[in-house]
């Protein structure tokens, strides 16, 4: 039992070598199968469709904002942010709707990717315990010595709680780290007692808050206040749809449209009701409990970007927190401005 549990367990710092190296390795053929800008077709890899943090990219094509711009979007679901990273380059989409790190640690490995739209303000995650360790896990540092979960091993869920850890004095070696997905396997393994905390999203961990209201919420990574206690920064850019510089440079026409359906998105989610809101977006992704997912909107509105601009600063913060973790990110000499643009967003 030990060795598969064992088995399960992986650091991030092995995590994000591979996810690296299949890039470096993929990526230049990736580029080379995708032609010019047709405005016709786009694969969009999400990583995990269900989590609130990636909502606008499907509630952009619930509210026909894709077909207003002209183009055909084929959205594509994955586990994490590493798998739908792995299909980016490895061919099989066009554009990711994940984290904007993966643009910075590509950079450090000498490989050009370019965050387009800034859908989240801050990360929107939260880590929180399961309800049989709510007693004696009360603080980020009392996981030193236990396992605790993240969506994919490579993900920006594993990347920012290992900073998480550093930041409280825990050395990532000193907690295991396992992968519990996202939704329904992420909820199992919280309320089984499987990992003493993980890293959810919305809707899943009101869900799981309802159901356990004894489990300990340890940072809350949803709103500035939450970010600001967890990193001691006011902003922390979260998901993005980003591509490679080939195919933006290939295909920017489409890459305007996509922005713009994204921003269109972001604007209509501020001026309707999480209700509203709840009523646009898939039965499969609110789940049966139509309450809940309102109130996880409620509680997940701050997140998301008014605009779709992603800030300097905020920019320059994720590199910060990435050096802290990531010898390669630390020792390279990076471009920040290559790792995104504002520029099909501001229509300049």
């Amino acid at each position: 039992m030990a060795a598969a549990v064992e088995s399960r367990i992986v650091t991030r710092r092995a995590a994000t070598a591979v996810v690296c190296l299949v890039a470096w390795l993929l990526l230049p053929a990736a580029c080379a199968k995708r032609g010019g800008d047709s405005g016709n077709h786009v694969r969009i890899a999400i990583g995990g469709q269900n989590q609130m943090i990636y909502l606008p990219t499907t509630l952009a094509h619930e509210l026909g904002f894709y077909r207003d711009e002209g183009v055909d979007v084929e959205l594509q679901d994955f586990a994490g942010g590493s798998k739908a990273l792995q299909a980016l380059v490895g061919g099989s989409a066009d554009v990711v709707s994940g984290f904007y790190d993966h643009t910075i640690q590509m950079a450090a490995e000498g490989r050009g990717l370019t965050a387009f739209v800034t859908m989240l303000r801050f990360p929107g995650l939260v880590l929180v315990t399961s309800p049989q360790s709510a007693i004696t896990v009360r603080k980020i540092a009392d996981l030193k010595g236990q396992v605790a979960g993240v969506t994919t091993a490579g993900s920006s869920s594993q990347m920012l709680l290992t900073y998480m850890l550093q930041r409280h004095g825990v050395a990532a070696a000193d907690v295991s780290i396992t992968a519990i997905g996202n939704a329904a396997t992420a909820i199992a393994a919280i309320e089984h007692g499987k990992v003493a905390a993980g890293m959810m999203a919305d809707p899943s961990f009101t869900l799981v808050q309802k159901r356990n209201p004894g489990v300990r919420v340890l940072a809350d990574l949803r709103t500035a206040a939450g970010v600001k206690d967890a990193f001691g920064t006011d902003t922390y850019p979260g998901s993005v749809l980003y591509s490679t510089t080939e195919w933006i440079g290939a295909n920017r026409e489409t890459t305007a449209k996509l922005a713009r359906a994204i921003t269109k998105t972001l604007a209509w989610m501020q001026t309707h009701s999480p209700e509203e809101i709840a009523s646009r977006t898939p039965k499969a992704l609110r789940g049966e409990d139509e309450a809940l997912y309102v109130d996880a909107l409620k509680a997940s509105l701050p997140m998301f970007s008014p605009d779709g601009v992603m800030a300097a600063e905020g920019a320059e913060e994720v590199r910060t927190l990435l050096a802290g973790s990531i010898d390669k990110v630390r020792a390279a000499t990076i471009d920040m401005a290559k790792t995104y643009t504002n520029e099909f967003v501001r229509g300049r």
